[in-house]
Parts: C-alpha cells; structure tokens; sequence
C-alpha cells in the first residue's frame, strides 16, 4: 500500500484528505502538533505528534514509513493574527515547510502536494483571477505561502522536486457521510461562526467591514465544498505519478458570494434565526477574491460537484448537530 505523508492531518482539510486517499487505497500518515487540530479527526490511518519545526522528528517519521507523496497542509492560518503577529508566520509556515521540504529530498520523497491560497493575488479588484495574475499578498499568511510556492521551484530546479501548488478559495462544508466536518480552535470560519449563532454556541456573526466596494458592501469570496477540495488534492497527486510537470492550479467556482449572501442561504436552510453585528474591516482582509481559471478542470479532470452554496451549509450543519460534534 502506497503511503502518504499528511502534515495538518489532524485538521480540517487534512482529516477529510486522510478519508479520500484511505478509499482510494493509500495508507495516509498523519503529522500534526495538535495546535489547531484534534486529534479525534485521526481516523483513517498512523497518527504521528510532531512539530514541522523539529527536524530530527521528520526525518525519524520519513525513515518510518517511508511515503512516497506528502500532502502539506500544516499551516497558521488566521489572517488577522498574521497581521498582528507576522514573525510567528514566518517562523512556522517558512520555515516549518522547509524543514519538512529538505526532509522529503533526503528521504528520496520528491512528490509534493502544496495547500496554498488564493490570498498570494491580494486586492485585485474586477479581475477574475487566473494562475498566470501577479501575486500580491498583503498579510503574512498570505506573503508566507507565496515563500514556500518559490522554495518549491527552487528545490524542483536544484533537486528534481516535482510538486503540485493549490491556490484555493474559501473551503466551507463537511463530509456528507458525517464523520467528520469543520472545527477549529478558536473558530474563524464563516459557515462554522453562522451555525455556532443558530445553535446558541455563540450570541451573533460579526460582519467585519460593511464599506467594501462591493454591492452589499460585505466581502466577496468564492466558496468551494472540502469534498471536491481534497479530490483536487488525490487528482493533484496522480497527475504527478503519472510524470507530469509541476504544476500550479487555482481551486474555485468562478461564483462569489458575500458575507451577507452565505448569512441569508444558512437562515434559508436551517430556518433559524442568526443575529448579527456588524464590526470594522479586519487588517489584511481583500473586498473580492473569485477564481477565474478552468486549468483545474481542463487539465486535471476535475469536477466540482458540491461546491453551491446549499450543499456547503446543508453538509455542515448536518455534522454540527452531531452530539460532541466540537469535542
């Protein structure tokens, strides 16, 4: 059995990752620090505890189980707090990935599988924006992305590296099947912040910026379901095992909905009552950011099937009415 080295296993995108390469008949080896994951989420193969900024621990698990692929999604991810705090970004995005990068090469691991963001494009305002549109991050977590994309082309140059880059959009959803869904600690997502109001977990949504140049005046984003996500990620993964280019491809719909837009479809679906605030724009935050590239779907094959809005809410709330679903 092929085995796949999954840093960030233990959270969101990573444990629904682990689910689709467990039934697509690979062993995924999760590595996380438990920072922001949990470790309940672990229930599709290995769980290894470990920092990406020890490198003496990634090449002891590399050694182990010696895995053919890594999926990279161990990350911070909070804008805000990387505005505030952009050494910490630096110091565990950067350099984390490229102690786990330097690793791979010794171990003779050289297919990566890289969870970037569509955040590298910044502010660009009416622009549908494509692979080949200038990058610019203005936040850490942005700007720090950006870095491991230009160590990967280093190493991929330097070494014959081969890597597959994600530049996503908003991730929203859970596994249909209900085993596992969206959590995090503390909570800055969306859909999760919406169905935590309705639920009584939290008292109100905060709107953080009303004034944007958009037609509500409430940020813009192209959402995309965490199920056609990770199979981007196993697509992404086979394109490579088949001798193809490294390559970069952008994850989205093409279709933006704003803060007030996902807000009235969650009260749609679930017919609740959902107070909200509204609050002054975060630092960092851009008006619009929407996909305007195919190459995802022309090159990989890949087809988004539950990235509308309606599935996205209906899956996830599904699994937050699971009792324990925050446990």
């Amino acid at each position: 059995m092929n085995r796949v080295l999954v840093t960030g296993g233990a959270g969101y995108i990573g444990s629904h990752a682990c689910k689709y390469l467990r039934q697509s008949g690979k062993e995924p080896v999760s590595f996380d620090s438990l920072s922001t994951g949990w470790e309940q989420a672990v229930k599709f193969g290995p769980f290894e505890w470990g920092d990406l900024l020890d490198r003496e621990h990634l090449d002891r698990v590399f050694a182990k189980y010696k895995p053919d692929t890594v999926m990279h999604f161990a990350a911070f991810a909070q804008v805000g707090e990387s505005y505030e705090n952009p050494g910490l970004y630096w110091q565990n995005n950067v350099l984390g990935s490229l102690n786990l990068i330097e690793a791979a090469v010794a171990a003779g691991c050289k297919d990566i599988v890289f969870s970037s963001t569509c955040a590298v494009y910044g502010d660009q305002d009416d622009v549908l924006l494509d692979e080949d549109c200038q990058l610019f991050p203005t936040n850490a977590y942005a700007s720090s992305k950006r870095a491991i994309e230009e160590i990967l082309r280093d190493f991929g140059s330097s070494h014959g590296l081969r890597y597959t880059i994600f530049r996503y959009f908003n991730v929203a959803g859970a596994d249909p099947e209900g085993e596992i869904g969206e959590f995090h600690r503390p909570e800055t997502h969306l859909v999760p912040i919406i169905l935590d109001a309705l639920t009584g977990k939290r008292d109100a949504v905060t709107i953080h910026g009303t004034d944007y140049p958009t037609p509500d005046g409430t940020g813009i984003r192209d959402y995309v379901h965490v199920v056609d996500l990770v199979k981007a990620h196993l697509l992404g993964m086979e394109w490579l095992k088949d001798g193809k280019p490294s390559r970069v491809f952008n994850l989205g719909t093409g279709h933006g909905f704003s803060v007030r837009d996902v807000v009235e479809k969650a009260r749609q679906i679930t017919k609740g009552t959902i107070n909200v605030v509204e609050g002054p724009r975060r630092g960092g935050d851009c008006a619009k950011l929407v996909s305007g590239s195919r190459r995802a779907e022309t090159e990989l094959g890949w087809k988004p099937e539950r990235s509308n809005l309606e599935d996205m809410i209906r899956d996830a709330w599904q699994w937050h009415q699971l009792p324990g679903y925050d446990r």
